[in-house]
């Protein structure tokens, strides 16, 4: 394993493959004006907007964070774009809707957030899976917000002065509760996410008792200080041209900083809540890679997600929760996993959704 880790602080570590740029204006977004409804049916007769993935970053507006444009890509996505003072930006947010949804329904839905990985964006769970098809019978609106390339699900340290960004407010509570007061979301909860989504899921869950319910992790991160993981995090964040630094400060001098952010040292708070984690084991093909396949230093994902998932398993099982770790040897840090590994996990986050 130390030979792996030494390996693996010389990657950039763009974990979740190629990455995505930003796309142009969209004359699809519509705008919500202040104080007026925004639509709650189905989409008019036009032809749908184009998935064309995010807006370039603008400036968040002065106030609060709020809902300022809304998209319909067809009957059931819509993206609305927030501005977010937390991370100082106009940051999208996609939701499928479930069947019967409106603004003004009388009951509300359970929701489930999907968490994209690192070098990706909010269109990654739609653009990559079958996603729509496969939850289209589920009862609850499906979540996935924008988390930028390499915002790690965390409210940036910036040498203590805290501040923007700040992706873990955003979520956990700004789009959290724009969704409960606009969109008819519910308060049963379930949080999935892929590579860097998978640490998202398990430190929010651990990070906020009692608001989720299920967390879901395939592939990621799970314990933050084992010996080589703060190396293998702080290169991925100069690989993305951010300073290492600035995400939770040095793993030494700012070690509280560090552990606030450590699913493992976190594990507790996990109580009641309903895991799945799972992992390739190493960076060798596996049975859903095509044959031939080219070997990617990414796929040292695997291993390091292994060892980190191992550390927290033990920790749980320590603290006597309850948890479901699937290490599946061979397999890559790529797409066919992650689909199968959720689809693995669907039963527990429909039984914990109550769905």
């Amino acid at each position: 394993m130390r030979g792996l880790l030494a390996l693996a602080t010389t990657l950039l570590l763009v974990l979740s493959g190629p990455g995505v740029s930003p796309a142009r204006a969209d004359p699809d977004w519509s705008i919500v004006p202040d104080g007026e409804p925004s639509p709650t049916g189905p989409p008019a007769a036009s032809p749908p907007a184009r998935d064309t993935g995010h807006l370039p970053w603008q400036k968040a507006l002065p106030g609060t964070a709020r809902v300022v444009r809304e998209r319909r890509l067809d009957a059931r996505t819509l993206d609305v774009l927030v501005s977010s003072p937390s991370v100082g930006r106009l940051l999208p947010v996609r939701l499928l809707l479930p069947r019967g949804w409106s603004k003004t329904a009388k009951r509300t839905w359970p929701v489930l957030y999907l968490l994209h990985g690192g070098a990706d964006d909010y269109t990654s769970w739609t653009r990559m899976t079958d996603i729509s098809t496969f939850t289209k019978d589920l009862d609850a609106i499906v979540v996935m917000p924008e988390a930028g390339r390499a915002g790690n699900y965390s409210d940036w340290h910036n040498g203590g002065r805290g501040g923007p960004p700040a992706w873990a407010t955003f979520h956990t509570y700004e789009v959290r509760r724009l969704l409960e007061i606009g969109y008819r979301a519910g308060t049963r909860r379930a949080i999935a996410g892929l590579s860097m989504g998978a640490y998202g899921a398990v430190k929010y869950a651990a990070r906020n008792p009692g608001m989720f319910r299920f967390a879901g992790a395939y592939s990621g991160i799970l314990a933050t200080r084992l010996p080589g993981i703060p190396a293998i995090i702080m290169n991925a964040q100069a690989g993305e041209k951010q300073d290492p630094l600035a995400l939770w400060g040095h793993p030494k001098r700012d070690k509280r900083v560090w552990a606030a952010n450590d699913p493992m040292a976190l594990a507790a708070n996990l109580k009641g809540v309903r895991l799945y984690l799972s992992s390739g084991t190493n960076s060798f093909n596996g049975p859903l890679d095509p044959p031939g396949s080219p070997w990617h230093p990414a796929h040292l994902g695997e291993p390091v997600s292994a060892y980190t998932g191992k550390a927290l398993s033990k920790r749980l099982k320590q603290l006597g929760i309850p948890h479901t770790l699937h290490l599946y040897g061979n397999g890559t840090h790529t797409w066919p996993y992650w689909i199968r590994e959720f689809k693995n996990s669907y039963p527990m986050i429909r039984e914990a959704l109550r769905v």
